[in-house]
């Protein structure tokens, strides 16, 4: 296994996990479990891992598609330039979690309004993410492409 498979492989962890993590965070919100809100803040934080790793990996994968005859040099800059801001609400995503766990652990007072903070952020993550993870997606996955350009060129169309 090399980088890019291990990029392809990872990608999906931001995305599902952070959807994962806010439903049990909900949850714990609403019986107000610490025991599940924990659970939760530990989801979110290996979601938040796994987008680190995917970001952390995706120059490799660029490099190993970059010169395949039929990619489009303009979807793997879209990609990588939307990653970049993903990242940052990944890194603020698991700091949240990281530090949910940590005052769960010492019984603060601070709990609640870090898991809402928490939350919110692990449903823009949900949204941000996959919105790379389509634009990514558009590299290879010539369905997903070819749909995108049919839609933008009727759009064309009906201006016209």
């Amino acid at each position: 296994m090399d980088l890019t498979h291990l990029h392809l492989m990872i990608t999906h962890l931001p995305i599902y996990g952070s959807i994962l993590g806010a439903l049990v965070l909900t949850y714990g919100l609403i019986t107000k479990s610490e025991h599940v809100k924990m659970a939760a803040c530990f989801v979110l934080f290996i979601s938040a891992l796994g987008g680190v790793i995917a970001f952390s990996t995706g120059e490799a994968a660029e490099e190993t598609v970059e010169n395949i005859q039929g990619i489009s040099k303009n979807l793997i800059e879209e990609h990588e330039e939307f990653a970049e801001v993903t990242f940052s609400v990944i890194i603020a995503l698991g700091i949240a979690s990281l530090a949910g766990l940590l005052l769960i652990w010492k019984k603060s007072k601070l709990t609640n309004a870090v898991s809402v903070v928490a939350l919110i952020l692990s449903l823009v993550c949900v949204g941000m993410s996959s919105w790379t993870g389509y634009l990514g997606g558009k590299i290879r996955h010539t369905e997903i492409a070819n749909e995108a350009m049919q839609r933008q060129n009727a759009a064309e169309t009906h201006e016209d």
